[in-house]
């Protein structure tokens, strides 16, 4: 039976996946029982999350004929499922009105300024004093938001609401992006108080940590896979192309390069490379090889049977799509 559970397409630091998983771990869901959450590379997005959204940004959550990609909405997904925390409930129509125009905010003109901050070569940002006009405009609007906290260290009140949970991954992302500096502000005591209480909370803890968030990005079926000697890689990285076939024999040796499919890279590590501290797990689109005129044709091991991917050529470097530290177990 096909595996009906919803699927979250997240990445550990952004701060629109940290608010849904935030959002769905307050609902009382656990990845792995009531839904499958793949961490993305957003270097090497996964074609299953290309075809899901065109947007193809985290996150994303795809449960049967519903696709979700905007993480308000994956919020107020979770929480019509439950709400034990009471984000959403008893508040007045008023005050749900305040904490609506408050995300507005942050989704709109803050995030604006803050990615102009944090990210100035991405928008032609050369000049220091440019940097520095949008981190002055943020810090505008977090003063306002201060003026909310005083009453009672939420932006509703004596207890959290869906708008501060949407707001506070936002406001870490500036902070992280001086914390001295922050810190250091004058007239924003309660906004630090805030954001404090959220940095220690459980709540940030347990999203930021297995099995809401992953080291490894999610490996998808439609990419195969080479497990690289890091020697082997940095050579080939001088060179321009990989051309070992194994551990121990080149591609001019065995006459192609062995590959596995992720179900089988367990197996392929226990077997081979059970003692190899460094090791290289090598993302291949096979797309990519096709485009470069390396036939890949999935054959027999001669023990089993079980059928291989091997690559007829060299690996053109520009179809491993990611190369990253291998770590057993993740896979």
């Amino acid at each position: 039976m096909a595996d009906e559970r919803p699927v979250l397409y997240s990445f550990r630091r952004c701060p629109y996946a940290i608010r849904a998983r935030l959002a769905l771990a307050a609902a009382g869901l656990v990845p792995g029982r009531d839904l499958e959450l793949r961490e993305v590379s957003l270097k090497a997005r996964p074609p299953e999350l290309v075809e899901a959204s065109a947007k193809a940004t985290v996150p994303v959550l795809v449960a049967g004929g519903l696709v979700l990609d905007q993480s308000l909405a994956i919020m107020h997904w979770a929480l019509d499922r439950a709400d034990p925390q009471a984000w959403r409930a008893g508040w007045s129509a008023a005050e749900l009105a305040r904490g609506a125009a408050w995300i507005e905010e942050n989704d709109g003109v803050f995030k604006h300024h803050l990615d102009r901050y944090r990210y100035p070569e991405r928008f032609g940002l050369t000049a220091a004093s440019d940097r520095e006009l949008h981190r002055q405009a943020a810090l505008a609007i977090l003063g306002r938001w201060n003026q909310e906290l005083a009453a009672g260290g939420w932006l509703l009140g004596g207890r959290p609401a869906l708008a501060d949970w949407a707001l506070l991954p936002f406001v870490r992302q500036f902070r992280h992006t001086d914390p001295a500096r922050f810190d250091a502000e004058t007239g924003l005591a309660h906004v630090q108080a805030w954001l404090a209480a959220f940095l220690a909370g459980p709540e940030l803890a347990a999203v930021m940590a297995s099995p809401w968030a992953r080291r490894q990005p999610w490996l998808s079926r439609r990419w195969v896979y080479h497990l690289a000697l890091a020697d082997a890689w940095r050579q080939a990285r001088v060179e321009g192309m990989y051309t070992h076939s194994s551990r121990d024999r080149s591609l001019a040796e065995v006459g192609f390069i062995h590959a596995s499919d992720v179900q089988q890279l367990a197996g392929t590590h226990a077997r081979f490379f059970s003692d190899v501290e460094e090791l290289v797990l090598l993302c291949i689109d096979p797309v990519a090889l096709a485009r470069a005129g390396v036939p890949l044709r999935r054959e027999p091991a001669p023990e089993s049977g079980e059928l291989f991917p091997h690559l007829y050529g060299p690996l053109p470097l520009d179809a491993v799509i990611t190369a990253q530290p291998y770590r057993p177990g993740e896979t």
